[in-house]
């Protein structure tokens, strides 16, 4: 019996891409670049299941194309840029990655947030450019405490609950807003549910964590800015899109935000003229937050496991729409 096909838009680690090699009839799409959507729409013609990452667009025009299309195993959190409707419409089974990349991406919020209130890019550049002459002087390069400042964290899911975890070894006073009650971020953490104008008016760092959904769109905006303290800083390794860039950039140009820490965009790759990118006072970094070895290694693994489990008749692990399954019962094919 031939193996089923799969698409692979991106080289995965090694211990999934061998799982998906070993069940499947793998094609794996050899640039670093995203493919094309021309070639993701040619490609899905044949093939039983795409592995996808959040770069590729995965809408009605793709599944109209593939009429063989069974699942789409997302290597991300995210799925914003599939269309799950449509996908469920069609009976098409959407998984991601969740979980296994929580701890990571909260670590990576808290090295923007150490990076930008500690100026670390630019104590680097300093260093490295010649600028240091005298060897110590009080007022080089001050920072901002960390220890005992207030933090606001904009959606209390599983990361959200990771960042405010780590700022109780800090110490910090940690407000929350979610349009769920998160009860555990009050007993575990001592966090206090507030509003979400209260959070950004009372913060000392701003760190936000939901995802994109036309309620979320903007949802850090030049009104919410403007409710800032100077002093304040803002952090977004969640989805570019929550946060307004222009609005960003003319708080920080006014002087009305101490700096921002961003490692999403509204445009990916951002381009190379984006104002912000001009500003010592902004720490960037290009969608890394759940880049280490051993969560990437896992993420892709959970790829495999999802498309096994699919096609050998058991429900994936991370289904995101459920209500598929009334339209395509599973059934084992491998």
């Amino acid at each position: 019996m031939p193996k089923l096909k799969v698409y692979v838009t991106r080289e995965l680690p090694e211990r999934g891409l061998k799982l998906i090699k070993e069940n499947f009839d793998a094609e794996v799409w050899p640039e670093y670049a995203p493919p094309p959507k021309n070639v993701i729409i040619e490609k899905a013609k044949n093939v039983d299941a795409l592995a996808t990452l959040l770069s590729d667009k995965i809408d009605a025009e793709v599944f109209n194309a593939a009429p063989k299309l069974k699942i789409v195993a997302q290597l991300a959190v995210g799925f914003d840029n599939i269309q799950v409707q449509e996908a469920t419409k069609r009976g098409i089974y959407v998984t991601n990655t969740p979980e296994v990349l929580t701890d990571t991406t909260a670590d990576f919020a808290w090295a923007l947030l150490m990076a930008v209130a500690r100026h670390v890019v630019e104590a680097d550049k300093y260093v490295r450019t010649g600028q240091w002459k005298v060897g110590w002087h009080p007022s080089m390069l001050q920072g901002r405490d960390v220890y005992g400042a207030t933090i606001g964290i904009v959606g209390a899911g599983r990361i959200g609950y990771a960042v405010a975890k780590r700022a109780k070894g800090f110490d910090m006073k940690i407000l929350f807003y979610d349009v769920i009650p998160r009860p555990e971020m009050e007993k575990d953490l001592g966090a206090k549910r507030v509003d979400l104008d209260t959070l950004f008016r009372e913060s000392d760092f701003v760190s936000v964590h939901v995802p994109l959904l036309k309620e979320t769109y903007h949802l850090v905006n030049a009104e919410r800015l403007k409710l800032m303290k100077k002093t304040a800083y803002l952090i977004n390794n969640s989805r570019g899109p929550v946060a307004d860039e222009k609005a960003l950039y003319q708080a920080l140009k006014e002087g009305r935000l101490a700096g921002v820490g961003l490692d999403v965009f509204e445009q990916e790759p951002t381009p190379v003229d984006n104002p912000l990118l001009k500003l010592d006072n902004v720490v960037v970094a290009p969608h890394i937050s759940s880049a280490s070895y051993e969560t990437r290694s896992r993420m892709a693994e959970m790829v495999a496991d999802n498309l096994v489990a699919f096609f050998e008749g058991r429900k994936p692990p991370n289904l995101v729409n459920p209500d598929v399954m009334k339209i395509r019962p599973l059934t084992r094919q491998i």
